[in-house]
Order: C-alpha cells, then structure tokens, then sequence
C-alpha cells in the first residue's frame, strides 16, 4: 500500500500556512480530525455537555477498539488519559516500591519519568539502576539481562527519545522482562502512530502515549494501554467514581478494565477527535506511514550531511523519523527563530529533556526536526536550503 501524498497535504489545513518539520512537538492535524473536535465543541455549546456526550455515545465508545486496533490490544485494556505524562504517571505511582526495589531505565530516557523515578526513590527507598548503552546507541540488552535480579521491580524505558531518531530495541526488552517475570513500562510517546508498535509483540504491561505528535489527534489527549494479564490486581493511586463503585458505606469496588484509570471528567472532544486520529492511521496503515517517514527522514539526514558545519546527532541502529543535528558555533534557538520567520517549525531539543544523555555525549543542546506523511522532498529542499544560507 502506498500513501496519497496529495491527498494526504489537501486533508491537512496547516500544510497551506507551514513547512512544519516539528511532529516529534505537536503534528499537524487532518481537517477530519479537526473537523470532528470541532463540531462536538460546537454542540456541546449548542446542547449542553452531558447532552451532548450522551448524543455522542457511540463515537466516544469508538475510541476504545480503535485505539486497541492500532496497538493490538483488546478494548478493556485502553483508558483515556489527558497526555501522555500522566498516562505513565498513573501507571508508574500505582506500583508499590519498597526499600530496595530496583527501577532499570535507559541513558536516553525522558525527563519527566527519570524525575518521577528520582521521586519514588527518596520517599520509598528504591534504588535506580541506568543500564548502559550498547556501541548504536540504544540500551545494551546483555547489560540489561544481567542488571536484573530478584529486587528488580520495574523496566522503564522510551521506545523512541525526545532528543533523537533512536528507536529503542522495545520488543527485545519485552522478551528479557517477560522471561525474568518482571513488569515492563514503555513510554510510546514518540513511537505510536510513527511506527507499527504491536503490544503483544512488544510485551509490554503498560504503554503510555499521548494524541498530539504522531498519531495527529488534538492536544490534551492521550491513552494507557494496561495489559488485562498482569496488571488486572494494580489498584491505581488516584480513583474516583467513574474508575470504582461506592458499594457500601465503608467499601468500594475498582473497575477490572483499564478505565479504572481513568477520570469521570475529561476533554470529549478530544476523545472523538482522537478517535478520528487512530482511525485514519489504522486505514492508512503504520507500514506504509513507517516506511514513508523513514524515507524522508534518511533524506534529511543526507541533505544535512552535506551542509558545512553541520554535525548530525542521531543513535541507534535502527533510526526513526526524528533528525537532530548540531551546528558548529551556532546559537540554535536563534537558528530556531530565523527559520520560523520563514514559516519553518523546528524546535531545540536540551539537557531539560534528557540529561543523561545529551549532558554524557557534551551536547548542550541539539536542533530537531521530526518529519511526517504530509510532508514533501521539495519542503525537505526548501529546510535545508534556509538553514545553509543563515549558517
């Protein structure tokens, strides 16, 4: 199956207005997505809310199996969350650390969850153990394998950093975690709707992901994927009566699905509009979307590589749609703000999101530009062209 390049740019309003290199960010949305936020938006104003979500019945239930589809899970295991961060919060501080339980996490790993794990350690004791890199870049699997043993609590780790084009060996890890029986949390913020990510495959417990980057839902929507064999006895830190019954006036019953980790309140919209996000990408399908972003993503990365003074910053063996490079002598949020005023999205990427690793490699920071379906070779010309000519 090929993609509809035309297609796919006339669907998309923004490709009209900006070359817009920034999906690792916030990608840009299809009118259908944005059409269908939009109109529930507009008849909750025009209806009222509850009446509005109860019109909509169907299309919010839609969400669940569409999702599911995407990532093959089952329904029962998907809970709508607000992003991708408390999507892994909630898993994460619903797990029981005790004193001298060990969390094995990555170099590159995101800085919100590296915070958490730092959190968890001083109130609980836990100890947090950074299994090392292997010669690509990407977390050595023989180090891992044998950093666990019978204190370890949890692997965590990004399928796919914020700061690179590294994609993590994910289902490599699943088969180490999945034979030592110790529970595994992957956050797909960047992977999902980049890539065919398949659970069963990946051997995952938990999978956080948000709905703005590379699937194309709107802000402010994400999901948890909570695998319903292992993860069914976990109570979630946070409840209320959407997630558990108030069965007796001194007992509660918590759901046995994976909304138990959900909020009765939340964005509606956003649910229908990410619905329309997920389904688009299951019609369109991730090996097609997987293979054209690869292609333009090796195709920046050559135009990059013959641009004076440019040093590209990318890991792994195997390299994904997000491309980072340095500039030599060059003040990158400057680059960033000279681009943009020639209607081109990039962003910088820093120490502030993945300390570890760019701080252990001498990288202050680097530029990223993360590509998507909608985008073109000729856009990919027109990048390369305005960042030579200010550099």
């Amino acid at each position: 199956m090929t993609l509809d390049l035309a297609r796919l740019r006339a669907e998309t309003p923004g490709c009209a207005h900006v070359l817009h290199l920034n999906a690792a960010g916030s990608a840009l949305p299809s009118q259908r997505t944005l059409d269908a936020t939009l109109n529930h938006l507009k008849l909750e104003a025009e209806i009222g809310g509850y009446e509005a979500a109860a019109k909509a019945h169907d299309d919010l239930e839609g969400f669940y199996p569409a999702v599911a589809r995407l990532i093959g899970a089952e329904a029962d295991e998907i809970a709508f969350v607000e992003n991708a961060t408390r999507a892994w919060d909630l898993a994460f501080y619903s797990l029981d650390f005790k004193p001298g339980d060990r969390i094995l996490t990555c170099v590159s790993e995101y800085s919100s969850n590296y915070i958490s794990y730092l959190q968890v350690a001083r109130k609980t004791g836990a100890e947090i153990v950074v299994v090392p890199d292997d010669n690509y870049g990407q977390i050595d699997l023989g180090a891992l394998e044998r950093a666990i043993d019978k204190r370890t609590k949890l692997v965590s780790i990004s399928h796919v950093p914020t700061q690179g084009g590294l994609v993590q060996p994910a289902e490599a890890v699943g088969k180490i975690t999945n034979d030592a029986g110790v529970l595994y949390l992957l956050d797909a913020c960047q992977s999902v709707g980049q890539l065919p990510v398949d659970v069963r495959k990946v051997g995952c417990d938990f999978l956080s992901m948000t709905g703005r980057k590379y699937l194309r839902g709107p802000r402010g929507t994400g999901f948890l994927y909570a695998k319903r064999a292992t993860t069914r006895h976990i109570e979630p830190l946070l409840l209320d009566n959407h997630a558990a019954k108030w069965t007796d006036d001194n007992a509660y019953t918590v759901r046995d699905d994976a909304r138990r980790f959900e909020n009765w309140e939340r964005y509606f919209a956003g649910v229908i509009g990410l619905k329309v996000a997920a389904d688009q990408a299951n019609e369109l399908g991730m090996e097609p979307i997987w293979a054209r972003l690869r292609e333009l993503a090796d195709g920046l990365r050559q135009r990059l590589s013959t641009v004076k003074g440019v040093h590209l910053t990318d890991l792994g063996k195997v390299k994904g749609a997000i491309v980072t490079f340095a500039v030599t002598a060059a003040d990158h949020n400057e680059l960033k703000a000279r681009l943009r005023e020639q209607a081109i999205n990039v962003t910088v990427s820093t120490q502030f999101s993945s300390r570890l690793d760019l701080k252990g490699r001498g990288l202050l920071n680097v530029m990223r530009a993360s590509v998507h379906v909608y985008n073109t070779e000729e856009e990919l010309d027109r990048f390369v062209a305005a960042l030579e000519a200010i550099v």
